[in-house]
Protein backbone atom coordinates (compact mmCIF):
# COMPACT_ATOMS: atom_id res chain seq x y z
CA UNK A 1 0.00 0.00 0.00
CA UNK A 2 2.93 2.44 1.29
CA UNK A 3 4.87 1.61 -2.51
CA UNK A 4 1.38 2.07 -3.93
CA UNK A 5 1.01 5.62 -2.46
CA UNK A 6 4.22 6.81 -3.15
CA UNK A 7 4.18 5.73 -7.37
CA UNK A 8 0.82 7.65 -7.32
CA UNK A 9 2.67 10.61 -5.93
CA UNK A 10 5.53 10.00 -8.28
CA UNK A 11 3.11 9.89 -11.25
CA UNK A 12 1.36 13.13 -10.26
CA UNK A 13 4.67 14.96 -9.69
CA UNK A 14 5.34 14.06 -13.43
CA UNK A 15 2.00 15.31 -14.67
CA UNK A 16 1.67 18.26 -13.04
CA UNK A 17 5.72 18.88 -14.78
CA UNK A 18 4.61 17.87 -18.14
CA UNK A 19 1.53 20.53 -17.85
CA UNK A 20 3.75 23.02 -16.92
CA UNK A 21 6.36 22.33 -19.68
CA UNK A 22 3.45 22.24 -22.32
CA UNK A 23 2.15 26.18 -20.73
CA UNK A 24 5.80 27.02 -20.45
CA UNK A 25 5.94 25.76 -24.08
CA UNK A 26 3.19 27.80 -25.66
CA UNK A 27 3.70 30.97 -23.69
CA UNK A 28 7.00 31.12 -24.26
CA UNK A 29 7.85 29.55 -27.76
CA UNK A 30 6.99 32.68 -29.65
CA UNK A 31 8.48 35.01 -27.36
CA UNK A 32 11.97 33.13 -27.98
CA UNK A 33 11.41 33.63 -31.47
CA UNK A 34 10.60 36.98 -31.68
CA UNK A 35 14.16 37.77 -29.82
CA UNK A 36 16.13 35.07 -32.01
CA UNK A 37 13.96 36.83 -35.34
CA UNK A 38 12.87 33.46 -36.30
CA UNK A 39 9.28 32.87 -36.93
CA UNK A 40 7.43 29.64 -35.26
CA UNK A 41 6.09 27.00 -37.93
CA UNK A 42 2.50 25.97 -37.75
CA UNK A 43 3.92 22.72 -36.28
CA UNK A 44 5.69 24.24 -34.13
CA UNK A 45 3.71 23.98 -30.98
CA UNK A 46 1.82 20.84 -31.54
CA UNK A 47 5.66 19.07 -31.12
CA UNK A 48 6.20 21.22 -27.97
CA UNK A 49 3.30 19.28 -26.36
CA UNK A 50 4.38 16.18 -27.72
CA UNK A 51 7.81 16.68 -26.51
CA UNK A 52 6.47 17.85 -22.37
CA UNK A 53 3.56 15.18 -22.56
CA UNK A 54 6.33 12.73 -23.05
CA UNK A 55 7.68 13.11 -19.53
CA UNK A 56 4.69 11.89 -17.80
CA UNK A 57 6.17 8.27 -19.12
CA UNK A 58 9.63 9.34 -17.55
CA UNK A 59 10.36 7.49 -14.75
CA UNK A 60 8.15 4.38 -16.27
CA UNK A 61 10.38 4.18 -19.39
CA UNK A 62 13.27 6.77 -19.26
CA UNK A 63 14.82 5.55 -22.61
CA UNK A 64 11.28 5.59 -24.43
CA UNK A 65 10.42 9.01 -23.32
CA UNK A 66 13.60 10.43 -24.00
CA UNK A 67 13.32 8.86 -27.51
CA UNK A 68 10.19 10.73 -28.18
CA UNK A 69 11.09 13.63 -26.62
CA UNK A 70 14.47 13.37 -29.04
CA UNK A 71 12.22 12.96 -32.15
CA UNK A 72 10.21 15.90 -31.13
CA UNK A 73 13.08 18.26 -30.98
CA UNK A 74 14.95 17.04 -34.06
CA UNK A 75 11.86 17.45 -35.83
CA UNK A 76 11.05 21.16 -34.25
CA UNK A 77 14.53 21.76 -35.08
CA UNK A 78 14.75 20.48 -38.87
CA UNK A 79 11.35 22.70 -39.24
CA UNK A 80 13.65 25.59 -38.77
CA UNK A 81 11.74 26.78 -35.02
CA UNK A 82 13.71 28.46 -32.92
CA UNK A 83 15.89 27.40 -29.80
CA UNK A 84 12.98 27.47 -26.92
CA UNK A 85 11.01 26.31 -23.83
CA UNK A 86 10.85 22.73 -25.70
CA UNK A 87 15.19 22.59 -24.97
CA UNK A 88 13.50 22.48 -21.36
CA UNK A 89 11.96 18.81 -22.03
CA UNK A 90 14.99 17.81 -23.74
CA UNK A 91 16.86 18.76 -20.58
CA UNK A 92 14.82 16.87 -18.12
CA UNK A 93 14.53 13.58 -20.33
CA UNK A 94 18.28 13.63 -20.66
CA UNK A 95 18.21 13.68 -16.86
CA UNK A 96 15.89 11.31 -15.88
CA UNK A 97 17.88 8.87 -18.48
CA UNK A 98 21.30 9.55 -16.30
CA UNK A 99 19.72 9.38 -12.92
CA UNK A 100 17.70 6.20 -13.30
CA UNK A 101 19.54 4.11 -15.64
CA UNK A 102 23.14 2.27 -15.46
CA UNK A 103 25.59 4.47 -16.71
CA UNK A 104 26.25 2.09 -19.47
CA UNK A 105 22.85 2.25 -21.00
CA UNK A 106 22.05 6.05 -19.96
CA UNK A 107 25.20 6.68 -21.89
CA UNK A 108 24.17 5.43 -25.28
CA UNK A 109 20.78 6.72 -24.93
CA UNK A 110 22.43 10.09 -24.30
CA UNK A 111 24.60 9.58 -27.06
CA UNK A 112 22.50 8.22 -29.77
CA UNK A 113 20.28 12.07 -28.82
CA UNK A 114 22.67 14.17 -28.88
CA UNK A 115 24.07 12.79 -32.86
CA UNK A 116 20.25 13.06 -33.66
CA UNK A 117 20.05 16.92 -32.10
CA UNK A 118 23.60 18.01 -33.81
CA UNK A 119 21.83 16.36 -37.02
CA UNK A 120 19.62 19.22 -36.79
CA UNK A 121 21.85 21.80 -36.19
CA UNK A 122 23.69 21.16 -39.57
CA UNK A 123 20.56 20.28 -41.68
CA UNK A 124 17.60 21.93 -40.64
CA UNK A 125 15.83 24.66 -42.22
CA UNK A 126 17.84 27.67 -41.22
CA UNK A 127 20.25 25.76 -39.08
CA UNK A 128 22.78 27.60 -37.13
CA UNK A 129 25.83 25.04 -37.93
CA UNK A 130 29.07 25.16 -35.68
CA UNK A 131 27.70 27.79 -33.67
CA UNK A 132 25.25 26.05 -32.48
CA UNK A 133 26.84 22.83 -31.53
CA UNK A 134 28.09 24.10 -27.86
CA UNK A 135 24.77 25.33 -26.88
CA UNK A 136 23.05 21.77 -28.34
CA UNK A 137 25.45 19.59 -26.49
CA UNK A 138 25.39 21.64 -23.34
CA UNK A 139 21.65 20.69 -23.24
CA UNK A 140 23.12 16.83 -22.76
CA UNK A 141 26.02 17.38 -21.64
CA UNK A 142 25.03 19.03 -18.30
CA UNK A 143 21.77 17.37 -17.31
CA UNK A 144 23.57 14.14 -18.05
CA UNK A 145 26.21 14.69 -16.06
CA UNK A 146 23.76 16.59 -13.20
CA UNK A 147 21.80 12.84 -13.03
CA UNK A 148 25.16 10.98 -13.28
CA UNK A 149 25.83 12.00 -9.72
CA UNK A 150 22.61 12.27 -8.63
CA UNK A 151 22.44 8.33 -9.17
CA UNK A 152 25.52 7.65 -7.68
CA UNK A 153 24.63 9.75 -4.49
CA UNK A 154 21.37 7.70 -4.18
CA UNK A 155 23.32 4.31 -5.01
CA UNK A 156 26.25 5.51 -1.93
CA UNK A 157 23.30 6.22 -0.04
CA UNK A 158 21.61 3.15 -0.22
CA UNK A 159 24.75 0.92 0.06
CA UNK A 160 25.43 2.59 3.27
CA UNK A 161 21.61 1.87 4.61
CA UNK A 162 22.35 -1.58 3.75
CA UNK A 163 25.64 -1.73 5.57
CA UNK A 164 24.29 -0.18 8.89
CA UNK A 165 21.10 -2.51 8.37
CA UNK A 166 23.68 -5.73 8.10
CA UNK A 167 25.57 -3.99 11.36
CA UNK A 168 22.57 -4.02 13.04
CA UNK A 169 21.46 -7.25 12.19
CA UNK A 170 24.86 -8.55 13.12
CA UNK A 171 24.92 -7.04 16.62
CA UNK A 172 21.65 -8.24 16.94
CA UNK A 173 22.45 -11.93 16.30
CA UNK A 174 25.55 -11.38 18.74
CA UNK A 175 23.43 -9.88 21.31
CA UNK A 176 21.08 -12.81 20.89
CA UNK A 177 23.83 -15.54 21.04
CA UNK A 178 25.29 -13.49 24.09
CA UNK A 179 21.68 -14.38 25.94
CA UNK A 180 20.96 -17.53 24.84
CA UNK A 181 24.87 -18.71 25.95
CA UNK A 182 24.30 -17.18 29.23
CA UNK A 183 20.89 -18.85 29.71
CA UNK A 184 21.29 -21.98 28.19
CA UNK A 185 25.20 -22.83 29.87
CA UNK A 186 24.49 -22.19 33.02
CA UNK A 187 21.05 -24.41 33.08
CA UNK A 188 23.03 -26.66 31.80
CA UNK A 189 26.28 -26.48 33.94
CA UNK A 190 23.74 -27.03 37.09
CA UNK A 191 21.88 -29.37 35.25
CA UNK A 192 25.39 -31.60 34.72
CA UNK A 193 26.43 -30.86 38.28
CA UNK A 194 23.29 -31.88 39.84
CA UNK A 195 22.76 -34.58 37.22
CA UNK A 196 26.27 -35.73 38.66
CA UNK A 197 24.92 -35.65 42.28
CA UNK A 198 21.72 -37.59 41.85
CA UNK A 199 23.94 -40.63 40.15
CA UNK A 200 26.76 -40.58 42.87
CA UNK A 201 24.14 -40.92 45.36
CA UNK A 202 21.25 -42.94 43.75
CA UNK A 203 22.10 -46.50 45.22
CA UNK A 204 23.51 -45.50 48.62
CA UNK A 205 20.84 -42.47 49.81
CA UNK A 206 18.03 -43.06 47.58
CA UNK A 207 16.55 -40.24 49.72
CA UNK A 208 19.16 -37.62 48.39
CA UNK A 209 18.95 -38.62 44.98
CA UNK A 210 15.41 -37.78 44.74
CA UNK A 211 16.55 -33.91 46.20
CA UNK A 212 19.11 -33.83 43.11
CA UNK A 213 16.63 -34.81 40.68
CA UNK A 214 13.90 -32.49 42.32
CA UNK A 215 16.55 -29.79 41.37
CA UNK A 216 17.05 -30.69 38.14
CA UNK A 217 13.44 -30.62 37.54
CA UNK A 218 13.37 -26.81 38.94
CA UNK A 219 16.51 -25.77 36.99
CA UNK A 220 15.55 -27.14 33.70
CA UNK A 221 12.23 -25.33 33.80
CA UNK A 222 13.74 -21.91 35.41
CA UNK A 223 16.17 -22.39 32.70
CA UNK A 224 13.59 -23.05 30.10
CA UNK A 225 11.21 -19.92 31.26
CA UNK A 226 14.21 -17.36 31.39
CA UNK A 227 15.06 -18.61 27.59
CA UNK A 228 11.70 -17.56 26.33
CA UNK A 229 11.45 -14.94 27.85
CA UNK A 230 14.76 -13.91 26.12
CA UNK A 231 13.14 -15.18 22.44
CA UNK A 232 9.92 -13.56 23.19
CA UNK A 233 11.80 -10.09 24.00
CA UNK A 234 13.55 -10.80 20.65
CA UNK A 235 10.50 -10.96 18.75
CA UNK A 236 8.52 -8.17 20.43
CA UNK A 237 11.52 -6.22 19.39
CA UNK A 238 11.48 -7.15 15.71
CA UNK A 239 7.90 -6.17 15.64
CA UNK A 240 7.49 -3.16 17.45
CA UNK A 241 7.62 0.39 15.99
CA UNK A 242 8.88 3.33 16.84
CA UNK A 243 5.84 4.81 18.73
CA UNK A 244 6.57 5.81 22.18
CA UNK A 245 3.67 4.18 23.96
CA UNK A 246 5.15 0.52 22.03
CA UNK A 247 9.24 1.70 23.44
CA UNK A 248 7.00 2.13 26.96
CA UNK A 249 5.57 -1.11 26.48
CA UNK A 250 8.98 -2.68 25.35
CA UNK A 251 10.40 -1.56 28.75
CA UNK A 252 7.40 -2.67 31.07
CA UNK A 253 8.39 -6.48 29.24
CA UNK A 254 11.87 -6.59 29.99
CA UNK A 255 11.51 -4.97 33.56
CA UNK A 256 8.96 -7.67 34.30
CA UNK A 257 10.66 -10.76 32.17
CA UNK A 258 14.23 -10.07 32.09
CA UNK A 259 16.59 -11.35 34.89
CA UNK A 260 18.00 -9.01 37.50
CA UNK A 261 19.80 -8.67 40.36
CA UNK A 262 17.03 -8.90 42.50
CA UNK A 263 17.48 -12.40 40.89
CA UNK A 264 20.35 -13.13 42.41
CA UNK A 265 19.20 -15.00 45.73
CA UNK A 266 17.23 -17.94 43.58
CA UNK A 267 20.80 -18.12 41.55
CA UNK A 268 22.47 -18.69 45.22
CA UNK A 269 19.64 -21.50 45.89
CA UNK A 270 20.07 -22.81 42.77
CA UNK A 271 23.82 -22.98 42.60
CA UNK A 272 23.88 -24.51 46.45
CA UNK A 273 22.09 -27.30 45.06
CA UNK A 274 24.16 -28.12 42.69
CA UNK A 275 27.05 -28.34 44.90
CA UNK A 276 28.83 -24.51 44.81
CA UNK A 277 28.31 -22.71 48.20
CA UNK A 278 27.85 -18.68 47.19
CA UNK A 279 27.93 -15.61 49.49
CA UNK A 280 25.77 -12.52 48.30
CA UNK A 281 27.29 -9.64 49.50
CA UNK A 282 25.91 -5.69 49.03
CA UNK A 283 27.54 -2.71 49.58
CA UNK A 284 25.53 0.19 49.46
CA UNK A 285 21.86 1.69 49.20
CA UNK A 286 20.33 -0.62 46.46
CA UNK A 287 18.67 1.21 43.50
CA UNK A 288 16.55 0.53 40.75
CA UNK A 289 18.81 0.10 37.86
CA UNK A 290 18.16 1.07 34.17
CA UNK A 291 16.98 -2.47 32.35
CA UNK A 292 20.51 -3.17 30.54
CA UNK A 293 22.44 -2.37 33.39
CA UNK A 294 20.39 -4.32 35.49
CA UNK A 295 20.91 -7.34 32.72
CA UNK A 296 24.46 -6.91 32.49
CA UNK A 297 25.26 -7.96 36.06
CA UNK A 298 23.27 -9.88 36.61
CA UNK A 299 24.35 -11.60 33.51
CA UNK A 300 28.20 -10.80 34.82
CA UNK A 301 27.62 -12.94 37.96
CA UNK A 302 25.55 -15.79 36.42
CA UNK A 303 28.37 -16.60 33.83
CA UNK A 304 31.64 -15.78 36.09
CA UNK A 305 29.50 -18.60 38.69
CA UNK A 306 28.68 -20.49 35.91
CA UNK A 307 32.41 -20.94 35.20
CA UNK A 308 33.56 -21.48 38.52
CA UNK A 309 30.91 -24.17 38.94
CA UNK A 310 32.33 -26.04 35.32
CA UNK A 311 36.22 -25.04 36.12
CA UNK A 312 37.28 -24.49 39.78
CA UNK A 313 36.68 -27.74 41.25
CA UNK A 314 35.46 -28.38 45.04
CA UNK A 315 35.19 -23.97 45.72
CA UNK A 316 33.03 -21.42 47.27
CA UNK A 317 32.53 -18.40 45.56
CA UNK A 318 31.69 -14.59 46.64
CA UNK A 319 29.65 -12.17 44.97
CA UNK A 320 30.18 -8.30 45.80
CA UNK A 321 27.67 -5.69 44.82
CA UNK A 322 28.90 -2.09 45.21
CA UNK A 323 26.25 0.40 44.81
CA UNK A 324 28.38 3.77 44.16
CA UNK A 325 27.02 7.08 43.56
CA UNK A 326 27.82 7.19 39.63
CA UNK A 327 28.59 3.36 39.10
CA UNK A 328 27.75 -0.40 39.87
CA UNK A 329 30.52 -2.44 40.99
CA UNK A 330 30.41 -6.35 40.82
CA UNK A 331 32.92 -9.07 41.73
CA UNK A 332 32.56 -12.21 41.21
CA UNK A 333 35.37 -14.34 43.15
CA UNK A 334 36.11 -17.86 44.37
CA UNK A 335 38.37 -20.34 46.09
CA UNK A 336 38.85 -22.84 43.47
CA UNK A 337 41.74 -24.10 41.59
CA UNK A 338 41.91 -21.40 39.02
CA UNK A 339 40.70 -20.80 35.79
CA UNK A 340 41.73 -22.94 32.05
CA UNK A 341 44.16 -20.66 30.06
CA UNK A 342 41.52 -19.35 27.62
CA UNK A 343 40.21 -17.68 30.13
CA UNK A 344 43.17 -16.72 32.08
CA UNK A 345 44.12 -14.90 28.66
CA UNK A 346 40.40 -13.81 28.06
CA UNK A 347 39.91 -16.13 25.06
CA UNK A 348 37.13 -18.11 26.26
CA UNK A 349 33.69 -17.40 25.13
CA UNK A 350 32.07 -16.73 28.42
CA UNK A 351 34.59 -13.65 29.65
CA UNK A 352 34.58 -12.57 26.01
CA UNK A 353 30.62 -12.79 26.14
CA UNK A 354 31.35 -10.49 29.37
CA UNK A 355 33.78 -8.26 28.60
CA UNK A 356 31.74 -7.48 25.31
CA UNK A 357 28.26 -6.84 27.15
CA UNK A 358 30.00 -4.69 29.63
CA UNK A 359 32.14 -2.77 27.03
CA UNK A 360 28.63 -2.19 25.17
CA UNK A 361 27.73 -0.05 27.99
CA UNK A 362 31.00 2.13 28.53
CA UNK A 363 31.91 -0.07 31.25
CA UNK A 364 35.34 -1.75 31.93
CA UNK A 365 35.76 -4.95 33.24
CA UNK A 366 38.49 -6.93 34.18
CA UNK A 367 39.29 -10.93 35.16
CA UNK A 368 42.26 -13.03 36.59
CA UNK A 369 43.46 -14.66 39.47
CA UNK A 370 42.54 -13.24 42.43
CA UNK A 371 46.31 -12.61 43.32
CA UNK A 372 47.09 -10.63 40.51
CA UNK A 373 43.47 -8.38 40.52
CA UNK A 374 42.92 -8.67 43.99
CA UNK A 375 44.87 -4.71 44.22
CA UNK A 376 43.85 -3.61 40.57
CA UNK A 377 42.12 -0.73 40.68
CA UNK A 378 41.16 -0.33 37.00
CA UNK A 379 38.14 -1.01 36.92
CA UNK A 380 37.49 1.99 39.13
CA UNK A 381 36.30 -0.17 41.72
CA UNK A 382 37.05 1.40 45.86
CA UNK A 383 39.03 -0.37 48.17
CA UNK A 384 35.54 -1.54 49.72
CA UNK A 385 34.79 -3.48 46.79
CA UNK A 386 38.48 -5.14 46.18
CA UNK A 387 38.28 -6.38 50.01
CA UNK A 388 36.31 -9.35 49.55
CA UNK A 389 39.13 -10.76 46.85
CA UNK A 390 42.12 -9.31 48.71
CA UNK A 391 40.77 -11.45 52.16
CA UNK A 392 41.01 -14.62 49.71
CA UNK A 393 43.80 -13.91 47.99
CA UNK A 394 46.02 -14.76 50.27
CA UNK A 395 45.24 -18.53 50.61
CA UNK A 396 46.52 -18.33 46.55
CA UNK A 397 43.89 -20.24 44.62
CA UNK A 398 41.02 -19.00 42.71
CA UNK A 399 39.44 -16.56 39.94
CA UNK A 400 38.31 -13.25 40.35
CA UNK A 401 35.96 -11.30 37.99
CA UNK A 402 35.24 -7.52 38.56
CA UNK A 403 32.88 -5.33 36.41
CA UNK A 404 32.22 -2.07 36.55
CA UNK A 405 29.05 -0.23 34.78
CA UNK A 406 28.13 3.41 34.58
CA UNK A 407 24.94 4.36 36.09
CA UNK A 408 24.51 8.45 35.61
CA UNK A 409 20.45 9.32 35.48
CA UNK A 410 19.73 5.58 37.29
CA UNK A 411 17.17 6.10 39.76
Amino acid sequence: MMRNRTGWRRDLVDVILALALVALGLVGTAPAGANQGVPVGPAGYPLVVVAALALTLRRRWPLLTLAIVTGAVLSYLLLGNPYGPILVSLLVAVHTVAAHLPTRDAMVGCGVALVALLIGIFVGRGAPGWPGLMPVAAWVVVPFAVGTVVRLGRETAARTRLEEVRRLADTERLRVAREVHDVVGHGLAAIHMQAQIALHLLDRKPEQAEIALTAISRTSKEALDELRVTLRVVRRNERTGQDGREERDEVAVERSGMPGLARLPYLRDRLAGAGLPVTVETVGEPRPLPVAIDLAAYRVVQEALTNVLRHAGPATATVRVDYQPDRLVVVVSDTGRGAASDAVTGHGLGLAGMRERVAALGGTFQAGARSQTGTNNQTGATSRTDAASQAGAASGGGFRVCATLPVEGAG
